[in-house]
């Protein structure tokens, strides 16, 4: 012990250990940037056709194959929708992840809490509402008059159902001063404008 004290007061030793440590954070600080770099280069080059399947890979109504997986919003505290376009209860929700289409609670398309600029009350039904077929040209007309910003946001987006998922959540577009909700009550929007400024 009294060795290793009497090492570490050795100005070499110090000066070993600072230069140790100085080249440990200059290489992982480099590796970071060049993973930022990496990454920013993948968004820009990508190919700008790259066209979102708008043809889910399943037949309606095959939920009760227990083989055939969905994937959900999986985030609601009651209300979960599937990649159908099914809302339902979590409580009816199958193990594969769809909603079971028998249960009592399970609607498909469900846009009760929508408005008629595209915004919702509640999450799951923009979701679900903005899954409708007939949304498909409002979408397309969305990804093509995005914003640079906003295109390299949503070329992680695979399919109709993640394009939805992602355009329901709330943004910026949602809010007013950055700390207020532009509509408290229809929040979540997959529609081409924000929600209107209600006064205040």
């Amino acid at each position: 012990m009294m060795v290793l004290r009497r090492l570490l007061r050795k100005r070499w030793v110090l000066g070993v250990v600072f230069g140790l440590s100085l080249i440990y954070f200059l290489t992982s600080t480099l590796k970071q940037e060049e993973r930022t770099i990496r990454d920013r280069t993948l968004l820009e080059v990508r190919d700008p056709d790259h066209r979102i399947p708008w043809k889910v890979r399943f037949n309606l109504g095959n939920s009760s194959r227990p083989m055939t997986q969905c994937r959900n919003s999986i985030q609601g505290k009651t209300l979960l929708t599937d990649e159908l376009g099914y809302v339902c209860e979590r409580k009816d929700l199958l193990v594969n992840g769809c909603c079971n289409v028998n249960a009592p609670s399970s609607r498909q398309y469900i846009c009760k809490s929508c408005l008629a600029n595209g915004c919702c009350s509640i999450y799951e039904c923009c979701v679900s509402c903005c899954l409708q077929p007939d949304k498909q040209p409002l979408l397309e007309r969305f990804l093509n008059r995005a914003a640079e910003g906003f295109q390299n946001l949503f070329t992680a987006v695979e399919d109709h159902f993640e394009l939805c998922l992602a355009k329901c959540r709330t943004s910026s577009q949602s809010v007013q001063h950055e700390n207020t909700y532009r509509n408290p009550q229809a929040k979540y929007c997959y529609g081409e404008s924000p929600p209107e400024l209600l006064p205040v």
